[in-house]
Formats: structure tokens, sequence, C-alpha cells
């Protein structure tokens, strides 16, 4: 419902600047009670969202971290190590076995297993930059 009345308003404020012309525009009020009107209910919604469904959701952290660990962005970071195209050989492993692909480059001995642990190192991975850092 807020989603439409936003929509309506900006459709109303894009016809109403196309009407009014130059620096005395007498569609001015007609703008500013629309974008007024779509700020005041969007910061209502917002509240009310906030208040009765983001309050108290708690992250499953083992479900998260399993679903960062069968990514494909952590090819991202075997890359610069094992080049781009066996990256990419080892991630279309991984998915065809359903597997990370931590076990991937451990099963196939890849690099050493501390190797792989600093590469792709989760939450060094999460706060940016490279994870196994410069070598």
């Amino acid at each position: 419902q807020v989603a439409a009345l936003v929509i309506g308003h900006d459709a109303t404020i894009a016809i109403a600047g196309m009407n009014g012309n130059l620096d005395l525009n007498v569609m001015m009020p007609v703008i500013a009670h629309a974008l007024l009107e779509s700020i005041v209910v969007t910061a209502a919604a917002a509240r009310v969202f906030a208040r009765k469904c983001v309050v108290g959701i708690r992250a499953n952290v083992e479900r998260c971290r399993q679903y960062a660990e069968l990514t494909g962005q952590l090819v991202t970071a075997i890359a610069p190590v094992v080049g781009y195209d066996r990256a990419a050989e080892l991630f279309k492993k991984a998915v065809a076995r359903g597997v990370p692909i931590r076990q991937v480059l451990e099963d196939e001995k890849v690099l050493p297993k501390e190797e792989i642990a600093r590469l792709l190192d989760l939450p060094q991975l999460a706060r940016g930059g490279r994870a196994g850092g410069p070598r």
C-alpha cells in the first residue's frame, strides 16, 4: 500500500514538474505535498516494519556460514593463487557435487589446508579485502 502511494506521488511529481514553467512554478505546492507525504508515510512504514518484523530477528549463524561456504564469490579469493580458469573449473566441480569449494580444494589437494584456511577466512572476507592478504 505504501509503495503504491509513493509510486502514485512520483507520477504526480513528474506530471507537476512537466507542467510548471520558469522559476515561479505554480505546481510547486503539489510537488511539495506529494514529496512530503511520501517521506512521512515511508518513514512511518519503516518504523512499523522495524518494530513488528526486524526487532527480534536472530541470525542462524551456522546456516549463514553454510550459505557463505557455498557461494561462488569464494572463487574470487582463490583465483589470484590458482588462476581464473582453474578457479572456475574447481567451482564447477563444487557445484556439480553440491559441496563447498573448500572441500574440492582439500579433496584435490590443490593447496595446503593452511593456505585454504587463510584464503577462505570468511570473517576476513566479510570485512573486505583479500583474506589471504599480501604474500
